[in-house]
């Protein structure tokens, strides 16, 4: 490499993956694997080491500036420490930073990985060159990061940014963290397919095995079916209802959307927009809403760029 690059690495309860990161935000190489969630933290490690190696080579090293590592939370992130990942077996209370540092000699930041995406899309992405954004992953549950005046907001403990949880219905349907009525709830990839299960599983009649994953209701909303558009039009709405709120608290520029469910943005938006333009301010609605611009790599580039120069503050 001609000029200095940083090491992404983002642990997933599925999936582990791992990118070399130029100075300009730019994925030089990448690699995955399916996370040994069930090992413990030192499998993971090990893993980690592996990736690593795979996507740099023993001369590229001199020139890596360190490890930026993006995980689900919650995460103590002033110290590195992993407070209890609930799709990880083990992690509690693991000082993950210390470990992966111990284990490849280069110094190492952990991030929450709704506020790393909020970085790489900050940085490099769709909010580039902003002072306020939000950035809001939907895929198993809802996540996010803020941008605000030109910096990222973490709170106490690095623990800003678990948007899915605002509570948007009294009494609601059960959540994941043990809560009633979050937003993640009723808007996240799992509400969706949980949904669609519900909707489309009676109309099947000719035997064959139905797909109710997010992927597979926007298939069929494209193709014209009139269920799973109904279905996208919820969940549209639903996403709308969680934006105004963060419009309303943060008042972004821009709101970038991200995570599995952000593939069916293009039916999405009509929807988000309608309920903003219900239920917003007039004040709050010029506000853009837009997908990820670095796609499936905003959190890996964006753990990166946690050891990359500084933007200057619009």
């Amino acid at each position: 490499m001609a000029r200095p690059a940083a090491i992404g690495v983002d642990i997933g309860g599925t999936q582990l993956r791992a990118a070399l990161v130029d100075a300009g935000g730019a994925v030089v190489r990448r690699s995955a694997t399916r996370t040994d969630a069930a090992g413990g933290p030192a499998a993971v490690v090990a893993q980690i080491g592996a990736l690593v190696t795979e996507i740099t080579s023993s001369a590229e090293r001199g020139d890596v500036l360190g490890i930026g590592v993006s995980a689900p939370g919650p995460l103590d992130t002033e110290r590195g420490v992993a407070l209890g990942v609930p799709t990880l077996a083990g992690w509690e209370s693991v000082p993950v930073g210390r470990l992966i540092e111990e284990a490849l000699g280069l110094p190492v930041r952990v991030e929450n990985d709704g506020i790393a995406a909020a970085n790489g899309e900050w940085r490099f992405g769709a909010g580039r060159g902003l002072a306020n954004l939000v950035y809001v992953t939907v895929s198993t549950g809802i996540g996010g990061g803020v941008v605000l005046d030109g910096r990222l907001v973490h709170g106490h403990r690095g623990l800003a940014g678990h948007i899915g949880h605002m509570t948007i219905v009294k009494d609601g349907r059960l959540c994941g963290c043990g809560n009633r009525g979050c937003w993640e709830a009723y808007a996240s990839g799992t509400a969706l397919a949980r949904v669609a299960r519900q909707a489309l599983a009676p109309a099947r009649h000719d035997g064959q095995p139905a797909e109710f994953d997010p992927g597979a209701v926007f298939a069929a909303a494209r193709a014209g079916d009139a269920a799973a558009v109904r279905l996208v039009d919820a969940e549209a709405d639903w996403l709308g209802i969680g934006i105004v709120n963060l419009l309303h608290l943060f008042s972004p520029q821009v709101v970038v959307v991200g995570g599995g469910v952000s593939n069916g943005f293009e039916l999405l938006r009509e929807g988000i927009c309608a309920r903003i333009v219900a239920n917003a301010m007039p004040a709050f609605r010029s506000a853009r809403i837009v997908p990820a611009g670095l796609g499936d790599n905003s959190g890996l580039v964006g753990a990166a760029a946690l050891f990359l120069p500084e933007p200057p503050v619009p």
